[in-house]
């Protein structure tokens, strides 16, 4: 092979070599800028999917009478024998006008307030739209644009006006004006088109209150239900259903796959984390001892605890004396209990959360609010009810828990707190919701139920007239 020949001049590249060159640059530079675009984009997409997507709600047009009326009319008694009424009679007596005013207020009876969240939701709804900025929920006025549709029954007021009235008729339909009520929703409801369409799957029912729909609940059950938990449901579907396991929930009644878990309205007020002192005691309790079906296990556990060092059991009442023992309990202690009552939850774990409090959960068939969105493993502990009957178990693995662990616990929990608060503080209610608040977060977990929902819809529309398909049992 002959000697390649040295070039001793500078070195040069022809004009196709350089023109290739930069057809390269341009390629490798466009190639970086849309990745870096691309990049940028979804990072951005994803912080902003909370904030940008919302759920389209439809308002049915029910009559006043069957909301806002409902607290008018409660406004007006005179008084209130039950628990926990002497702060509604306090304000019924600065105010005779409350009967009258447009937007009422809550009461403040705590039997009644802990199931305020058809309140709060409805406030946000009928706040005018310019001001609602910041909710998840977007109000369309045509039902044919909506994702789901709100009936708007203040279902817990209207119960409760029977149970202050007569209650020994609340079980029967003959002279029960709730009944009456219930089933005027029902058949209002029921002749809409937007019902026929979807078979009411995505109409939204509150149903805090366990006694609220009593009479209807079949008819309401293919709906979207929102709940505080399935204590009041377990008992019909297990005598309804052909399977053998109380466990299992009829999938025509309630179930997570449909429905919405969301908290109660919290009676305590809020600890900030910088505002947290020491506390002194282990454990505490305030509540009642004696409770039906699964509460069995409190009155166990009453026994088992109640002689235990640094640890406080109280029998109350949420009356006012009661409210300012809790706030005490609550603050002064590292872990609250929570042991199932007549149903798998209560208001006193909120009340925890709100109060700094480690939760103790006893309770082996709860459902908790917002799953998915937060991990309570963070800041409760979960006890299984064979573990906490026996002696001295739950001292002992609460004891172990060191200091570090337990105030991981609150940071943790002060950082959820503001997701289980309704009040918005605008009188009525009528105002816009934090956008971290329960409200947001309700209406965000009926949006994740909307494929299924729509799903439901689309396969009973193929259904050949007269088919009838077996109830189907689901496990949760």
């Amino acid at each position: 092979m002959p000697p390649i020949p040295k070039n001793n001049n500078n070195t040069s590249f022809s004009i196709p070599t350089l023109f290739l060159f930069f057809i390269i640059i341009s390629i490798l530079s466009l190639t970086f800028f849309f990745f870096s675009s691309y990049t940028t984009t979804t990072h951005s997409s994803l912080s902003l999917q909370p904030t940008t997507s919302c759920i389209n709600v439809y308002v049915a047009d029910l009559p006043r009478s069957l909301n806002y009326a409902l607290l008018n009319r409660y406004w007006s008694f005179t008084s209130d024998s039950r628990i926990g009424s002497d702060v509604d009679s306090e304000i019924r007596s600065k105010s005779k006008a409350l009967e009258f005013t447009e937007f009422p207020p809550y009461p403040e009876n705590p039997i009644i307030k802990q199931y305020s969240a058809e309140y709060w939701i409805m406030g946000d709804l009928v706040t005018p739209s310019k001001l609602r900025t910041g909710s998840f929920a977007k109000r369309v006025f045509d039902e044919r644009e909506a994702d789901v549709v709100f009936v708007p029954f203040f279902a817990t007021i209207s119960a409760e006006l029977q149970l202050g009235m007569a209650k020994g008729v609340f079980r029967k339909k003959v002279g029960n004006e709730d009944y009456q009520r219930q089933s005027e929703v029902v058949d209002f409801v029921k002749k809409t088109e937007a019902w026929n369409r979807s078979g009411g799957r995505d109409h939204v029912f509150v149903v805090t209150d366990p006694v609220a729909m009593w009479h209807v609940k079949d008819e309401i059950a293919p709906a979207i239900l929102l709940v505080v938990d399935f204590g009041g449901w377990y008992r019909l579907d297990s005598k309804l259903s052909n399977c053998t396991s109380s466990e299992m929930i009829q999938h025509t009644q309630v179930s997570v796959i449909k429905d919405v878990i969301v908290p109660y309205t919290h009676l305590l007020p809020r600890l900030h984390l910088s505002e947290n002192k020491e506390r002194h005691n282990l454990l505490y309790f305030k509540g009642a001892k004696h409770r039906h079906r699964g509460g069995l296990v409190r009155e166990k556990l009453w026994d088992l605890l109640n002689n235990e060092p640094s640890v406080i059991m109280e029998e109350g009442f949420p009356n006012a004396t009661g409210r300012e023992q809790s706030i005490q309990g609550m603050r002064t202690s590292e872990f609250c209990l929570h042991p199932a009552g007549d149903t798998p939850t209560s208001c006193r774990l909120f009340d925890a959360i709100q109060s700094l409090c480690i939760p103790v959960i006893v309770s082996d068939n709860i459902e908790l609010p917002f799953e998915g969105m937060v991990d309570y493993t963070e800041f409760s502990v979960f006890v299984a009810v064979g573990d906490a009957l026996k002696p001295s178990w739950i001292v002992n693995h609460l004891q172990s828990f060191s200091k570090k662990q337990k105030d991981t616990f609150r940071q943790n929990m002060a950082r959820v707190q503001p997701m289980f608060v309704y009040d918005n503080g605008h009188s009525g209610g009528i105002g816009p919701v934090p956008m971290d608040g329960a409200v947001n977060h309700i209406w965000k977990k009926v949006y994740q139920k909307l494929p299924t929902i729509k799903e439901a819809i689309i396969r009973e529309k193929r259904k050949p007239p007269g088919v009838l398909v077996p109830r189907r049992c689901q496990c949760t």
